[in-house]
């Protein structure tokens, strides 16, 4: 079995939640910050566009007792980038690319527990296909920033930018927020947010 694996994805041993964390998997699951969550019953996935988001989400898990690193590999916690995979070495699960309901024009990324022989994904509740960073994002380079965006707008956790390169709306979901979304933070943030993942078209 496995999960689907889109941004930024952060990705947990279900018997590590079970085993560590506090009040196990009701708990876990109530203290998901989005709706982004799906499990295997062998992986948990949670998903976020945004690296601060990613790094924020992982410190609160380590107060929990699940370990992201030790000795630069991955322990309870591996993080997993939809284009180039694991972001450090992980012993446990592997990472690829599979067609959803064997369709070639439904490629989706995934990760499953190491040798596992079940090929189901599973994916997070009201998520589609059409409406998916699987189906289409854009990725930026923190070079290309400037000239190729202007900030639109931030309101209910959306971050909203306009791609002067192609003139669509580019959107951005965050989970959490350290600095007030004045010009200048805001830009700072964006240039850490884009040269890591990209942005999905609205």
């Amino acid at each position: 079995m496995a999960v689907l694996i889109e941004g930024i994805s952060v990705v947990i041993k279900v018997e590590s939640i079970f085993s560590k964390y506090p009040g196990g998997w009701g708990q876990f699951k109530q203290e998901v910050p989005n709706k982004t969550l799906c499990s295997d019953n062998e992986l948990a996935r949670v998903g976020f566009m945004a690296p601060d988001d990613v790094r924020h989400y992982c410190n609160f898990l380590s107060t929990k007792g699940l370990i992201y690193l030790a000795d630069g590999q991955a322990q309870d916690i591996v993080v997993a980038d939809q284009i180039r995979g694991f972001t450090c070495k992980c012993t446990w699960a592997e990472f690829g690319h599979v067609n959803l309901n064997d369709n070639s024009n439904q490629k989706i990324t995934a990760c499953r527990i190491l040798n596992s022989d079940n090929y189901q994904v599973f994916i997070p509740v009201g998520w589609s296909y059409e409406h998916s960073l699987s189906k289409e994002h854009t990725f930026i380079e923190n070079r290309n920033i400037k000239n190729r965006t202007i900030p639109l707008e931030n309101e209910n956790n959306l971050d909203t930018f306009l791609d002067k390169k192609a003139g669509d709306e580019l959107y951005l979901g965050r989970t959490s927020r350290h600095q007030s979304p004045n010009k200048k933070s805001f830009f700072v943030r964006l240039k850490q947010i884009i040269g890591t993942i990209g942005l999905k078209k609205n």
